[in-house]
């Protein structure tokens, strides 16, 4: 009976089965995945990635539609509501009963006659409800198509909702902030372009052609790098003439910025071009009758592509601080214009700081961007070499 058991077929239990066999469907599909499925594979499991890829799908969902997420324009003004604290929203009376329907109370103001600051209270006896896709001041959606649809707002005759209070003239603080968002992203976005292509075809040449080349570029990069940054962006933005348009200013600052944030990239470009133009491929590519430029552009770029997006994502912050920082000095956009730096001029005393602290919203826009850009960045550069672990 012994014999007979020692000869019986061990059969494994039949989960264990399916998950062998699971794993090595799943070890087949790793090892004939191309390179982006693999850097998609390993980004989803970056937590922080995936919120920072989420943030950033709600700035361009905001970019898009500004003016339909504004209730109203970012000029429109409110002169009877000059400095005002945001308004609360309650679901729930003075009298204790609930309501679906959010809504504000209406407010009676006015100026204290001994520290001349606007006082604001509110009426418990006279509700505004918020409605969703109500019809407002008219727009261009894109400058094209007309409409006067908003996302949320009220009806009441001689209602007004700011649930981010107002500016110095009246403006709602909100509806600027999505404004605002369009023309600082923007800006970063055609900027970190700008620096790109300068990068990859600078940083290109140099460790194509090293010796000298190399040489000049390297120092050249080297020489940016070594003048403070700030004070470099003050002399150039101090240059623009007073009498351009907002908009000329607006592409001058593009330009500049582009042009100074090549050089990272560039450096990292040369040095990994110097590493593989011995290689095989490279030889065998020359040896073919391939133009410098091919073999640059078709085969030692692409060899490396996903670094070279996570020097994109990383581009981004600098543009957007650059900017931040030289509208909020004045030396950046300048009104009509909105934007996050100029957003912020109007909090540059401590008596904004004191009193109106709901101006300085904006700062969480900017913090919450450049976090977004930086979680995506990271996560960028951990699934860039997927085989790491």
């Amino acid at each position: 009976m012994a014999d007979a058991a020692n000869t019986l077929p061990v059969t494994p239990p039949l989960g264990r089965a399916k998950r062998k066999t699971r794993s090595a469907e799943e070890d087949n599909k790793y090892y004939t995945a191309g390179q982006f499925q693999l850097v998609w594979w390993r980004f989803k499991k970056h937590r922080l990635a995936l919120i920072g890829s989420t943030l950033l799908g709600l700035f361009l969902i905001i970019m898009f539609f500004a003016e339909f997420l504004a209730p109203v324009s970012g000029n429109t003004r409110n002169v009877d509501y000059l400095y005002g604290p945001p308004q609360k929203i309650h679901f729930v009376d003075a009298q204790g009963q609930f309501h679906l329907r959010p809504f504000v109370y209406a407010l009676s103001y006015g100026m204290n006659p001994e520290t001349f600051l606007l006082e604001v209270t509110e009426d418990t006896n006279t509700r505004w409800p918020i409605y969703f896709f109500v019809k407002g001041e008219p727009y261009k959606l894109w400058d094209l198509i007309p409409a006067d649809l908003h996302l949320y707002g009220v009806r009441d005759e001689g209602a007004f909702l700011h649930i981010l209070g107002t500016d110095k003239l009246g403006r709602d603080v909100f509806s600027r902030i999505m404004f605002g968002t369009r023309v600082s992203l923007s800006i970063g976005v055609i900027g970190m372009f700008i620096a790109f292509f300068l990068g990859l075809i600078i940083g290109g040449i140099g460790g194509f052609f090293g010796g000298r080349v190399d040489e000049v570029i390297q120092r050249s990069i080297e020489f940016i790098r070594s003048i403070p940054t700030l004070p470099l962006w003050m002399s150039l933005a101090a240059t623009l003439p007073l009498e351009w348009s907002a908009e000329q200013v607006y592409f001058a600052i593009t330009i500049i910025l582009g042009l100074l944030g090549w050089t990272n990239l560039a450096r990292r470009v040369s040095s990994k071009l110097l590493s593989l133009r011995e290689e095989d491929y490279i030889t065998a590519a020359r040896v073919a009758g391939s133009s410098d430029a091919r073999i640059i552009f078709r085969h030692m770029l692409p060899s490396f592509l996903s670094y070279i997006i996570v020097d994109l994502s990383i581009s981004f912050p600098y543009m957007i601080l650059a900017e931040t920082s030289l509208s909020f000095i004045g030396l950046g956009l300048r009104p009509p214009v909105i934007s996050w730096g100029v957003l912020l001029q109007d909090s540059q005393n401590v008596k904004s700081i004191a009193l109106y602290p709901w101006l300085f919203t904006p700062v969480i826009f900017v913090v919450l961007a450049v976090l977004a850009f930086s979680f995506v960045g990271d996560g960028l550069r951990d699934a860039a070499d997927p085989y790491s672990r």
